[in-house]
């Protein structure tokens, strides 16, 4: 089977954003979104989430990258599950505007997450 690196998708009036069957997979342990170091969102596994981001979060508490890191990446952080029967997560509004996202994104794989975008 083909990976899926991309994909464009339009959210439903409820924030919803379908996932393409390919990488609903990923998303099993739950999902984790974050702002992005730009105007993007992060997505990511909470498998992901747990394994790689949070060892790089847990660094000495006087180092100030660490600190910066840990605003950034803990700012509105939201956690959900898949709904597993339609493969939507809900994206909360304070991201979206953050994004500037409106309806139309574009989502990109980056390594182990997902960069969002609006299109």
């Amino acid at each position: 089977m083909a990976t899926v690196d991309y994909f464009e998708r339009k959210l439903d009036d409820k924030r919803r954003l379908t996932m393409p069957v390919e990488v609903r997979g990923e998303f099993k342990s739950g999902v984790v979104v974050t702002r992005g170091f730009g105007k993007y969102l992060h997505l990511y596994s909470q498998q992901v989430w747990e394994k790689k981001v949070e060892p790089e979060l847990s660094g000495s508490i006087l180092d100030e990258k660490v600190a910066d890191l840990n605003v950034k990446f803990r700012s509105g952080k939201a956690t959900s599950v898949l709904d597993v029967k339609q493969g939507r997560i809900t994206l909360d509004l304070h991201h979206l505007k953050y994004a500037g996202i409106k309806k139309d994104i574009v989502a990109v794989r980056a390594g182990s997450y997902w960069r969002i975008s609006a299109q």
